[in-house]
């Protein structure tokens, strides 16, 4: 009882921001900008995170810090139940591929770029890589508990993948009013849009402003690129741990993210098509809420002075992964498609 009475004030108020980021995510302003609920729950945190939270900090602090880590968590792993593994074969192997060169191709110029050229700090470089490469802020913060990231960079990669995003949703039906020209059908350019989109919710608007026949084929890819999510993270885990083994350090271990886990198998769950229509549509809406709920929290402990303090480089790498997912992407969607029609 007295856990609950140390958590309940900061979780009542991420809860409450995020349900008003929800409710104001369905409003027709927001949801023509693609602006989702996890992005207006972090904006919604962090004004109040700069006005009202400091005086209320002490007793939220606990609240706060469970909405950032366990709930988060169960996010991730509830997730599973917007996507099914039938999902692939409407796009075929080729979806596949062109998924997967996309997401390892990004990630690995994130790297390249972000440490070597512009000496992006490691954690900033992996997020800020992620978030690009898979599925924006959710990907953000799927991948923090890996690298165990600060809350500050962690919402400068946030903040870098909805700017980013947030263009493309703009500039993918003018690419596809010069595409049309070439002969480039809508559903491909609408694997296009879902391969190289970072949000669900921009891959979706941006799909629409085009047509039905590309949204549909932009959110299947989409999706489908969102199942890499859990690998790719038990990839990064592997690949951390080694590191800090040759760095001789002999506690370390692969530290396996459970919730990684537990998305793969919600998700083949889900492919069986078990629970009613109703009760999975519930499910993500508790979802929906959980991650609102931990961009809430991550806002209301972010202060502006974290961008001063990362400087211009985050940005501009995320620009570079930008320009590679429309003019890289394009070029491996065409091949792939050209090989595998």
């Amino acid at each position: 009882m007295n856990a609950l009475r140390l958590v309940l004030p900061g979780l009542s108020l991420s809860v409450a921001i995020a349900l008003l980021a929800d409710w104001s995510a369905r409003l027709p302003g927001p949801q023509s900008l693609g602006l989702s609920a996890l992005t207006l729950a972090i904006l919604g945190g962090m004004l109040l995170g700069h006005t009202v939270y400091p005086r209320l900090a002490d007793m939220c602090t606990a609240g706060v810090a469970l909405a950032k880590t366990r709930l988060l968590r169960l996010g991730i792993l509830l997730y599973g139940f917007r996507l099914t593994f039938q999902a692939v074969t409407t796009v075929g192997w080729a979806g596949v591929l062109i998924d997967a060169l996309v997401l390892s191709s990004t990630f690995l110029l994130a790297w390249q770029v972000g440490r070597r050229l512009l000496g992006v700090d490691e954690e900033s470089v992996i997020l800020i890589g992620a978030g690009s490469a898979i599925c924006g802020a959710a990907a953000v913060l799927a991948t923090e508990p890996v690298v165990r990231a600060a809350p500050e960079r962690v919402t400068v990669a946030v903040s870098t993948v909805v700017v980013f995003g947030t263009l493309a949703m703009f500039l993918y039906p003018v690419l596809h009013a010069l595409g049309s020209t070439w002969g480039i059908s809508d559903f491909a350019f609408g694997m296009f849009t879902g391969s190289t989109v970072h949000e669900v919710a921009q891959a979706v608007a941006a799909g629409r402003a085009i047509s039905e026949t590309a949204a549909t084929s932009a959110v299947i890819t989409k999706l489908l690129r969102v199942m890499m999510l859990a690998p790719f993270l038990m990839l990064l885990s592997a690949w951390l741990a080694g590191r800090s083994s040759r760095a001789q350090r002999p506690s370390a271990r692969i530290a396996l993210p459970w919730f990684a886990l537990g998305f793969l198998v919600v998700t083949g769950f889900n492919s069986l098509a078990l629970l009613p229509a109703p009760v999975t549509a519930t499910l993500v809406t508790l979802d929906n809420l959980l991650l609102a709920t931990a961009m809430a929290a991550l806002g209301l402990t972010t202060h502006l002075s974290a961008f001063r303090l990362a400087g211009p480089r985050p940005l501009l790498l995320a620009a570079v992964l930008f320009l590679w997912l429309v003019a890289g992407g394009s070029l491996i969607n065409a091949t792939v498609l050209r090989l595998m029609p």
